[in-house]
This record gives C-alpha cells, structure tokens and sequence, in this order.
C-alpha cells in the first residue's frame, strides 16, 4: 500500500538516508503489520517520509521502530495537516522547477489562458515569447473548466501543441486537469507541472488521484484556491489530500474568491499569503490574472502579490490576446509587459528580502 489516502497520520518515520531499501521497507512493513497497521510512503524531492497507517499509538510499535539502525526518528505531529504544517519532517522538502528552488527567487509561470487548436502558431510563438520575457514555466490550457456547457471546453489535441511547446523552449510545461482521462493523458506525457483549478480544488477523489499517481514522478502540483473557499485551514486541508496520497510538491496559488469586487473577475486574495506562511512550509504563488481578471489590473495585483510574500507568479500571457480565445482577450497580458512585470516583480522581492 505504497500511496493510499492516510486515515490518521500522526506518527512519520524519518529514515537516516534519503530514502528506505527495499528489504528494510520490508521489515518496517512486517513489524507494523503485527499491531494491524501498514506504512504509507511520502515521496519527497530532498526524503521520503514513511507514515505509520492505523491505529498507530502504541508505544511498543513505536520503540521497536525507533529502535532500527537505519531510523533516525520517528515523531510524532499535533497538527490537523501532519504533512503540510511547517513544523512537520516535510518543511525541508524544496521544490524545483525550470531552474528555480521556490522561495530561494520568485518562479514565474506565463502562457495563454486557453491554447486554440485551430491556431497552434500562436500558442507556439507565446511559448518563445514568455521564455524570453523570463518566465521559467509555460503555462496552457489543454483542457477547460466553462460555467457555460457550450463554451470551449478543451482539446485533447491541443496538449500535441503545448508538447511542441516545451520541445522547441525547452521551458517545463503546466497543465491542468479536470478528470481520471485527463490526468492519464498528462501523466503519459510526463508534464512537469500539475494544476488544479478553483473548481476541483474541493474535489477530494480528483486529489487524491493526482497525489498518488504523480508521486514516483516528483510531478509538482499548482493547488488554486477554491472561488467559494472560506479559510487557509481549508485551502491547506486540500493540499494535505495531495501529500498525504504520496506527493508533498504542491505550490499553493491564491487566485481570487468570491463575492466579485466592483469590476475585478474575482475578490483579490493575495493578502492570504502571510496567513498561509504562517501554518506551512509550502510556496505560495499568486494568479492574478484570475483574480482581477483584466489585463490593465494585471500588474498592480502581482506587484502586490510580491510584497505580500508570494513565492512566485502565474501570469497569462499571449502574443496577440485579442486572437486568443477563454480568457485570454481580456486578461492576458502581452510579452512585452510580461517581461517589465517580471523585472519590478524581482524588485519588489529583493526590497521585500532586504527588510525581512
């Protein structure tokens, strides 16, 4: 049972090297399995950490665990997220990405909203675009969550498209999923970067897929903030569905709730990013191309996002929005602001550092 959803986690085993042998697994597995438990395996990039499933609080099962050479600790964690509090064995777990370690310098996510099937030049000259800019992560959207059923929904033949993309820049790819078919197909095309988007993030059975079959890869997973969300302590649960199935490399990425505010898309969330800080360790990188949902706000939100405390941003962009289809006519921002955004963006981050 190497990434089932845990029940209750709240004793990890950290094992002295990176990660256990097969045989001492094994023993581990043998020993749990005396007190009717079983071990679930946590793959992450810097360890692996091995939670004990069950009813887990029997002293001996611990001592004779603790007891292994090859063990370094086995500790216990007295928080409602086991995985993604800050205090857990996970807050050493770095993300990387397209040469960025999140929180080391601000990782910047770009591309199109939508990628239009019918018009791949565009998608492919955004891609070379934004990497030129300085974005270190593509972004487009293969498939679509619409509020309307007749609206756009996606391609399958369009994820061809954004794997040209990444061919020919070079630059990882982001790609978010909706359903088991669609995470199939990304999975098989080995993108580097999961989403999850406000409408799913609730979606526990779609989490806990992702977590589990993503977890070998070390796939890093962008969590958005769910649009009817209430508090971190939520938003921080969903994330805990990822981790606990076996992959701990989320990003968490405020987006916007509700109720709208004026003639912004969304309520602007940025201002969540100490809040979250405060209870993880995982990165937190800001959309605000959902969030206010026009191009000309675009860049107040990010800058704001940043002085928050934001890790990163995820910016839509294209080359021609108003040839762009979904969002893209009205919140993509062009190349060239991109690229002016990314360096105040970096500004803004090294001010912020300096007064840390």
């Amino acid at each position: 049972m190497a990434h089932s959803h845990f029940h209750s986690l709240s004793n990890m085993i950290i094992p002295k090297a990176r990660k256990l042998t097969d045989s001492q697994l094994e023993e581990i597995r043998r020993i749990a399995s005396e007190f009717d438990c079983d071990i679930g395996i946590v793959v992450g990039a810097s360890r692996n950490i091995y939670a004990i499933l069950g009813e887990e609080r029997r002293e001996l099962l611990i001592n004779r665990i603790s007891g292994l050479e090859y063990i370094d600790r086995v500790e216990g964690v007295d928080a409602p997220f086991k995985l993604m509090d800050r205090r857990s064995a996970l807050a050493a777990n770095e993300i990387s990405i397209g040469g960025v370690t999140a929180g080391r310098e601000p990782l910047f996510i770009a591309g199109q909203c939508t990628i239009d099937p019918k018009e791949p030049g565009l998608f492919l000259e955004t891609a070379a675009a934004v990497k030129e800019a300085g974005a270190h992560v593509l972004r487009g959207g293969v498939w679509k969550p619409r509020t309307m059923p007749y609206s756009y929904q996606g391609d399958d033949r369009a994820l061809e498209i954004i794997l040209e993309a990444r061919s020919r820049t070079g630059l990882p790819i982001n790609i978010e999923v909706m359903d088991s078919h669609q995470l199939g197909l990304a999975v098989e095309a080995r993108a580097d970067m999961i989403q999850v988007g406000t409408r799913n993030a609730l979606n526990y059975s779609l989490l806990k897929e992702i977590g589990s079959q993503t977890a070998e890869a070390g796939t890093c997973i962008l969590l958005k903030r769910g649009r009817h969300m209430s508090d971190v302590n939520e938003f921080l649960a969903c994330a805990e569905y990822l981790a606990a199935n076996g992959n701990p490399n989320v990003m968490l990425c405020p987006r916007g709730t509700l109720p709208t505010l004026g003639e912004y898309r969304s309520h602007p969330d940025e201002s969540i990013t100490p809040l979250i800080k405060e209870k993880t360790w995982a990165p937190v990188v800001v959309d605000p191309s959902h969030s206010v949902g026009r191009a000309a706000y675009v860049p107040a939100c990010s800058l704001a996002a940043m002085a928050y405390g934001a890790d990163g941003l995820c910016i839509e962009t294209h080359v021609h929005p108003r040839k762009g289809i979904g969002d893209d006519p009205k919140q993509a921002i062009r190349p060239a602001a991109l690229r002016s955004l990314l360096k105040e963006a970096r500004q803004v981050w090294d001010m912020r550092n300096r007064y840390r």
